[in-house]
């Protein structure tokens, strides 16, 4: 279904054109009317689905045809870096409608709290907003959300897992009665489910399912911290001329380099493929790699959509992907065509938590293995609590008020 089905303000359409945006995901296409019709709704939707987008485009265009006083929609996370990763895409989707909003987290400090604090009193069109430092501002009463209309949790159930349960039902106590509650979860354990019954009214239930692995890839997981993952991963490879091909995932671009190096100084002939080459050294490489010239690529998740190169071997997530859906598609570059394949995933302290609910969302357990006797030491303990904390980190000024003409319906 594309976006331009859904009747939205021309101001709307305009920010979805700039982002590249034309085709709706299935949780886009079954929210969006819902949400629209003013139903609460109940979503069980993984990041990697467009759930983020589900929730901010019906709003966005909600605001787009009205005017509103006050605040008028509160959006709650678990961490400062999904605020982040929410009020980012909010600011790139409302960009031509004037739509106001402000990001709100812990670990900043008085100027941070101070634009807060003013965004909250003149009633910014949106928030987006970790409980804890929310409840700090509402707590002192100049938060303008008499006319609140709606309310939305994202990731409900790593909230819960967090023990933000008492945060959000005081937050919620202070919210006026009539409104529209979203409530989108990764997964639907019987703790949500019943702190969906106490929030939301007769909801719209959506069930979005992420794709699993093929039954024919072979998994297994190393906890080992930081320091042990280059030295384990050329133990991996030195030796294995079984291996013709191998593909390597890390999260950023430095770390695809640093790898890369590490394994040439081990005498393994790796290759790195990464958004600062350009075009045509990009090809050059992968057709180095599909044709068996270079055994070994580094990459970042450019490599994990959209190649098909047969016979690769291995893969080897070098940190855990952002969710279940980057996940599937690392791993699903082996074992194609009915082949076999193996794929290994290196798991530090700080993402156990994060591979678990990986594991979750996949609905089955990788299997951990032991590390070589050489490479103990480097075993990886769990950080403590085993979660995200807000952290500490400097943000641009938060607050944005809409100073572009706001497109109103005819």
């Amino acid at each position: 279904m594309k976006f331009s089905e859904f009747s939205f303000d021309n101001s709307l359409i305009e920010g979805l054109d700039m982002m590249g945006f034309s085709e709706a995901t299935p949780i886009q296409e079954k929210a969006i009317p819902a949400i629209l019709n003013g139903h609460d709704v109940l979503a069980v939707a993984q990041t990697g689905t467009g759930k983020t987008a589900a929730f901010l485009l019906p709003i966005i265009q909600m605001l787009a045809q009205q005017e509103h006083q006050g605040i008028h929609t509160l959006i709650l996370g678990p961490t400062r870096e999904l605020i982040m990763q929410v009020d980012q895409q909010l600011e790139a989707l409302s960009y031509f409608t004037g739509t106001s909003s402000i990001p709100i987290y812990g670990g900043r400090g008085g100027i941070e709290m101070e634009q807060e604090k003013k965004a909250l009193k003149k009633g910014a069109d949106i928030v987006v907003a970790t409980p804890g430092r929310l409840i700090s501002h509402l707590e002192m009463g100049y938060a303008q959300i008499d006319n609140l209309q709606c309310l939305i949790l994202d990731e409900a159930d790593r909230m819960l897992d967090m023990g933000f349960a008492p945060a959000i039902q005081t937050i919620v106590n202070k919210l006026p009665q009539k409104r529209q509650t979203l409530l989108f979860s990764a997964t639907m354990p019987h703790d949500i489910r019943r702190f969906s019954k106490q929030l939301l009214k007769e909801p719209v239930e959506i069930n979005i399912a992420i794709s699993k692995p093929a039954e024919n890839i072979m998994q297994g997981a190393y906890e080992i911290n930081d320091k042990g993952k280059v030295p384990l991963t050329a133990h991996l490879l030195s030796g294995k001329k079984n291996l013709k091909r191998v593909i390597i995932f890390a999260s950023t671009k430095k770390k695809v380099r640093d790898l890369t190096l590490g394994l040439q100084r081990a005498g393994l002939d790796a290759t790195d493929i990464s958004s600062d080459l350009d075009q045509s050294d990009r090809e050059k490489r992968l057709q180095s790699f599909k044709n068996g010239t270079i055994p070994i690529v580094v990459a970042t998740d450019v490599l994990s959509r959209g190649i098909d190169v047969k016979g690769i071997d291995l893969v080897i997530n070098y940190d855990v992907p952002g969710d279940g859906e980057d996940y599937v598609h690392r791993i699903g570059r082996t074992a194609r065509a009915a082949a076999s394949g193996v794929a290994l995933t290196l798991i530090n302290g700080e993402d156990m938590y994060k591979f678990k609910r990986i594991e979750d969302m996949i609905e089955m357990s990788v299997r951990r293995i032991p590390l070589p006797p050489a490479l103990a030491e480097f075993k990886a303990t769990r950080s403590r609590g085993g979660r995200h904390t807000h952290g500490r980190g400097r943000g641009r000024s938060p607050y944005r008020g809409g100073n572009k003409k706001r497109h109103k319906r005819n």
